[in-house]
């Protein structure tokens, strides 16, 4: 395997958002570090069940198959547990058959820093802070939200979807919308529509999946991507033009104009989809797995 992994895909992955660690999380929080340690070393060769982003790693993993001899994505763990009681961790991965060699355990402490250490594109944890912090060094970043639903894998596609304002464009219009309602954004998005957007927290990591997706013709590519916006017309000329000025392609774009997501998540089949607002997060992860991004004004601490 190469050393360069800067070249390839990179997504870190927190082990709670990889594997089911409900149970023994719950106990570091009502009885402790030591009880915890113990808990999980006594139990280390018990395989752990799959976790919210399981299936999504699996499948992006899976990718490298198309390219032996230089693996297009990169999967690495960052895990709070310390090496001791990660071993249990290690030995899911064994178990699953995951090609993950790389990991960081930091006992206890944000293994958050690490993003950049690894040179990542995407970070996915279930610890809010840590991913708060991500975003704020300027990774893409998103809380992985618990199954709610009994959704699993469709085909070998690897599905992306995103919310558009605060994901991969700037909150700028969606400030508009909120402090003076949907007529003064619709009327600033009209006499914006050939001034760009500026970028979102997901825009390099849509970049990065167009690069990946570029290594294949076009009818063979097991990456899709898909905008699904709350949007639409008029509104919906200034996110194709500036999708248009960044030079990135996506495959599928929905302006919903208010509907609820939940559903086109299904029926895009959505290997993940990301979003600024709870509310939309809560709704899709019943069908989808589900990373909910706390940027934006939507998730200033003033309006929590």
């Amino acid at each position: 395997m190469s050393k360069n992994i800067g070249e390839k895909l990179v997504v870190a992955i927190s082990s709670r958002a990889l594997f089911d660690l409900d149970e023994g999380h719950q106990i570091f929080e009502t009885e402790g570090v030591e009880a915890y340690s113990k808990y999980q070393i006594t139990r280390e060769e018990k395989i752990l069940k799959p976790g919210p982003a399981f299936i999504l790693v699996k499948k992006l993993l899976s990718l490298n198959k198309h390219n032996t001899e230089q693996p297009l994505v990169e999967v690495v763990l960052l895990s709070r547990n310390s090496a001791d009681t990660g071993l249990r961790v290690f030995n899911s991965i064994k178990h699953y058959d995951l090609d993950i060699s790389r990991a960081a355990f930091t006992s206890g402490r944000s293994p958050y820093a690490y993003v950049s250490a690894f040179s990542s594109h995407l970070f996915l944890s279930t610890d809010v802070e840590d991913v708060r912090a991500a975003l704020a060094d300027g990774f893409a970043a998103a809380s992985i939200l618990p199954k709610s639903g009994n959704y699993t894998s469709i085909g070998e596609e690897v599905r992306f979807a995103f919310d558009g304002d605060a994901v991969l464009f700037s909150d700028e219009a969606e400030k508009i919308y909120k402090a003076d309602g949907l007529d003064a954004f619709t009327k600033n998005e009209v006499d914006s529509a050939n001034k760009p957007l500026a970028g979102g927290p997901f825009k390099n990591f849509l970049a990065a999946l167009q690069r990946l997706q570029s290594a294949y013709p076009g009818n063979e590519c097991p990456i899709r991507t898909a905008l699904v916006t709350a949007r639409s017309a008029p509104a919906h000329e200034r996110v194709i033009k500036t999708l248009r000025d960044w030079n990135i392609r996506i495959d599928e774009a929905l302006f919903l104009g208010g509907m609820k997501k939940a559903e086109f998540l299904k029926s895009f089949e959505a290997d993940v989809f990301f979003d600024d607002q709870t509310i939309h997060c809560n709704a899709a992860a019943e069908h989808v797995a589900t990373g909910h991004v706390p940027h934006g004004i939507a998730n200033d601490k003033a309006d929590d």
